[in-house]
């Protein structure tokens, strides 16, 4: 095969490479913008998202990047939210500008505390997850809620549980791709984690956690579902139930919503404080009393969103986001070039 003929098949799988998957481009706290450093489209500056190094799935229930996404890297920034904060998610594929490419399967969401290390520090493969938030089918049995985010590119909106303890916490929020888990296998994992400090003075702590990898199975029935195209079958949601703190299973929560994309052009404010909670009877963590919780360094590694150049007017970013993506499948594929 010639080298230009080559070249051009590569081109054309590398397209459909990244148009087939994808990645989350932007958060927000109750309002406040933070961009996925090197990747954003619109919000920009310093990010608490967990930089992946690449778009592509996380594949198989035993692998360690399932934790925060293809060898995610510590961010730069532990962003302030409080209890019942609004935390927004934006989908995006592979591109940097078309809607999410997959529409068959669930949306999840979990939390874990960082303990008493600053959560830019805290190595997630120790991390204890609950919970708080998920969302598969809709009402018809048949059309899942992702479908939302593939067809309009709506965000995603999940409300942080009302008792959370003060200190610092990861969320990680993931979608799993369901279209090959006819197969076992065939599953795709888009996890992703923001490193927040929750403030305000809840006591709640969760009665369970889960580890990851160790929460799923290849063969749990909610990631290896051979009925999945069948309109009206029952979905079981992996990864155990939706936490304590969260209240009733969140499968059809109010608190998970599909919003407009992000408005350009739109500056975004800081987090609003909130009243204090009710207490509830569970007693507070030893792992996340207030004594143990360090504040975020005001400057450098791990700094605050209170920061310059933290928030952000919501403009989109011209060019693409995923060039060096390209690049990297064009190094890996030309060693098999021939003239």
């Amino acid at each position: 095969m010639k080298t230009v003929d080559f070249i051009l098949i590569l081109l054309l799988v590398a397209v459909s490479y990244v148009s087939a998957h994808g990645y989350v481009s932007e958060i927000a706290i109750d309002g406040k913008c933070f961009g996925h450093r090197e990747k954003a489209h619109i919000c920009t500056g310093p990010s608490p998202i967990r930089l992946i190094s690449d778009i592509g799935p996380v594949k198989g229930s035993s692998n360690p990047d399932l934790t925060c996404g293809l060898s995610a890297q510590k961010a730069e920034l532990v962003v302030p939210a409080n209890p019942g904060s609004i935390f927004t998610v934006q989908w995006v594929g592979g591109d940097g500008t078309s809607n999410w490419p997959h529409n068959t399967g669930p949306l999840m969401t979990y939390m874990a505390s960082c303990g008493s290390t600053t959560c830019d520090q805290f190595d997630a493969s120790g991390a204890k997850w609950f919970k708080i938030d998920q969302l598969g089918l809709k009402s018809d049995g048949s059309t899942w809620n992702q479908a939302d985010i593939s067809t309009s590119r709506s965000t995603f909106d999940i409300t942080l549980p009302q008792n959370l303890s003060p200190g610092g916490y990861l969320i990680r929020h993931e979608i799993i791709a369901l279209h090959l888990a006819v197969t076992v296998g065939g599953a795709e994992f888009y996890p992703m984690c923001t490193q927040v400090m929750i403030g305000g003075n809840g006591n709640g702590t969760p009665q369970s956690t889960v580890s990851f990898p160790g929460a799923y199975s290849d063969t749990d029935p909610g990631i290896y579902d051979p009925d999945i195209y069948n309109p009206g079958s029952n979905y079981t949601f992996p990864g155990g139930p939706v936490s304590n703190l969260a209240g009733s299973d969140a499968s059809m929560a109010v608190s998970a919503t599909m919003t407009p994309p992000f408005p350009s052009g739109t500056n975004v404010g800081t987090p609003a404080p909130v009243s204090p909670t009710a207490s509830m009877d569970t007693p507070p963590s030893s792992e996340t009393s207030a004594d143990a919780i360090p504040s975020p360094s005001p400057t450098g590694t791990g700094a605050s969103s209170d920061e310059p150049g933290s928030t952000c007017s919501l403009k989109a970013r011209s060019g693409s986001p995923q060039k060096r993506h390209f690049k990297r499948f064009l190094r890996r594929a030309m060693p098999h070039a021939s003239h």
